[in-house]
């Protein structure tokens, strides 16, 4: 069984087609990252798995089941995790309560087991001392390391990452990156990444799957779609993304930054 599998799925903004016939599974233990420029879809993607938007065609399967109604979304997120781009904590909520609350609410811990289970996540991500603060109080990157503490709070059997880094500081995205490699790589997680971060796909990833207009375009291993590209979109692709690298701090062709001289 994959823990994922969508089929033909179709899904429109007005007069924009966020995503027009997707078909993809992932198996378990996968590490999928979705690659692809602005708009192409990826996001759209990951937003009709874990249910926060509704396909106008298609079907997503999720552990085996079809996701047709509110009880079925229920089920399956209590085995995902997500970690959003922009963190999307609880303003009025601490760190510690952040990580917390869906370990009470979906999988029906009593406070005290909650919110120890909080703390572990939390002093895993390295932010254990900060439990008390709120988000106001915490950086972009002390922000994002809770989000990753609320999404492994769920122990879930499948992680998706939206553009984990792209709010974070510069100086911040290869800590945090790193963080996320880690903990991807333990327990044979199932994981579906959207990412810009070349290097970064290259490291993490069993498959890249690159998207434009709403389309799969090409997919295969790292290596073979960096170096080998079998499309002209994704060859133009990694022109500007190489080309674009050294004002954003990346090396050229994914490789990590080089130490300034």
């Amino acid at each position: 069984m994959h823990p994922i599998e969508l089929s033909d799925l179709c899904l429109s903004f007005g007069a924009f087609r966020a995503l027009d016939g997707v078909s993809l599974s992932v198996a378990a233990g996968e590490k999928v990252v979705l690659l692809g420029p602005s708009g192409s879809g990826k996001s759209s993607l990951l937003r009709c798995i874990n249910g926060l938007a509704e396909p106008e065609a298609g079907t997503v399967r999720l552990f085996g089941e079809a996701v047709r109604d509110g009880a079925a979304l229920r089920r399956a997120r209590q085995r995902l995790g997500t970690i959003f781009q922009q963190f999307n904590l609880y303003s009025t909520r601490t760190a510690l309560e952040n990580v917390a609350l869906a370990p009470r609410r979906l999988r029906g811990l009593d406070r005290a087991a909650a919110e120890a289970l909080a703390l572990r996540q939390l002093e895993a991500v390295g932010v254990a001392p900060l439990a008390a603060k709120y988000p106001f109080q915490l950086s972009g990157g002390e922000q994002q390391r809770v989000a990753i503490a609320r999404a492994l709070a769920m122990e879930p059997e499948v992680l998706l990452l939206d553009e984990p880094t792209s709010a974070l500081d510069p100086e911040l995205v290869q800590s945090v990156l790193a963080l996320i490699e880690r903990l991807c790589a333990a327990g044979g997680r199932t994981v579906l990444c959207v990412t810009h971060e070349l290097g970064f796909a290259r490291r993490l990833a069993d498959r890249v799957v690159f998207m434009d207009a709403g389309r799969i375009v090409e997919e295969g291993p790292p290596g073979a779609l960096f170096t080998r590209p079998r499309s002209e979109r994704l060859r133009r692709f990694l022109e500007q993304v190489r080309r674009e690298a050294p004002a954003s701090g990346a090396a050229p062709g994914g490789a990590p930054p080089r130490s300034p001289a």
